[in-house]
Formats: C-alpha cells, structure tokens, sequence
C-alpha cells in the first residue's frame, strides 16, 4: 500500500519496486530504482524518510522517524538487509546493514560501511566510513578488509537487478497515490502532529 497521510503523498522515482504487503505512507520519497521489499513498513506520518536511488530495503524491515526531532535518510546504494529497524536515523551511500539490526535516533552510518546481523547502533551513534561496525552495542571494529568491502558494493546492484526481475514477470512499478489536495511535507513546514 502506497498512502497519503494529511494531505502527504509518497514522491517515487523512475522503475521504483514496493511489494505489495509493504506500506508506505506519508512524507517518504523513494529515489530511481529503488527497492522496498515484502512486509516493509515506511511510516512518514510525523516526519520525513527519503530512501536514496538504488537503495534495497529488504523483507520485515521498519522505517520509523521521531516527531520534529529525527527524520530518516538512506543515501543512494544502501542495502539494509532483511528484519531491520531503522528510527530516525542516517545511512551514508553504500552502506551495507546486515539482518536483524537496530540502528536508533540520531545514529550515523558512515559512507560504505558494513553493520554486522544483529547490531545494535544506540542513539548517537557515528561511525567513520568504510568500517566493520558490530556487536550489541555496537563498537566500530576497524577498517574493511578488501573482501568486506567487495561484498558491501556488491548487494546493491543485485538488489537492482532482481526487481529487475520482477517486473520482466509482469509485476507493475510501483506509482504514486494521487491528493486532491497535496500539501507540503515537514521539511517544507507541514506542522507535527
């Protein structure tokens, strides 16, 4: 599902794959080629989400935001991998966010870097790019390794290209829900509720 929330209508791109049990809602743009996979939930309704070109949100994933105080950014080529919770926080381009991670408000994932399955990323949280961040809580480990850092560019265009896949099997791009009448999101003023 793909829904206005006062008067806030998702903005997607070009070629933009959201399965049909995930919902989005509110203020949330989703950039070119963008993917939001089974049972993802993207829930703009008290701030902003934008999830950047090329980005892959992967099944059972919760995108969630802080009233007037943490929007949520995913730059491009992000792939956040299956079971995660994001809240209010930002991934820099190429990160790679392994299974069943929680990354809190306010939480910075530096660009290129590899969050280990089952991180916990408290609030505030910063790490430099192309890291080894891991463990509950998290601690930066040190820097990728080559292999690591061939696998962190390596999920985001697989992830392009199974959508890819999806809709050479007849499933549709996903399309924005119309507003009779469209009103501006929270960066551009739309009071908190």
């Amino acid at each position: 599902m793909i829904l206005p929330f006062q008067g806030m209508a998702p903005r997607l791109g070009r070629r933009v794959f959201v399965a049909p049990s995930a919902t989005v809602l509110g203020d949330v743009e989703i950039g070119d080629d963008a993917s939001l996979w089974f049972n993802v939930v993207a829930r703009g309704d008290v701030h902003w989400i934008r999830v950047g070109a090329r980005s892959n949100i992967q099944d059972l994933c919760c995108l969630h935001v802080t009233n007037a105080k943490f929007p949520l950014l995913i730059e491009e080529e992000v792939s956040v991998a299956h079971n995660v919770m994001l809240h209010g926080c930002t991934l820099r381009r190429g990160a790679l966010v392994g299974m069943s991670c929680t990354i809190m408000d306010g939480a910075e994932v530096g660009e290129g870097c590899l969050v280990a399955a089952g991180s916990l990323l408290r609030e505030g949280f910063q790490s430099p790019p192309h890291t080894l961040v891991a463990g509950w809580p998290a601690q930066v480990k040190g820097e990728l390794s080559p292999g690591q850092r061939d696998l962190v560019a390596s999920v985001w265009s697989r992830y392009v290209r199974y959508k890819e896949a999806y809709f050479a099997d007849g499933w549709a791009p996903a399309e924005a829900p119309g507003v009779e009448h469209p009103r501006p999101g929270f960066s551009e003023g739309h009071p908190f509720p």
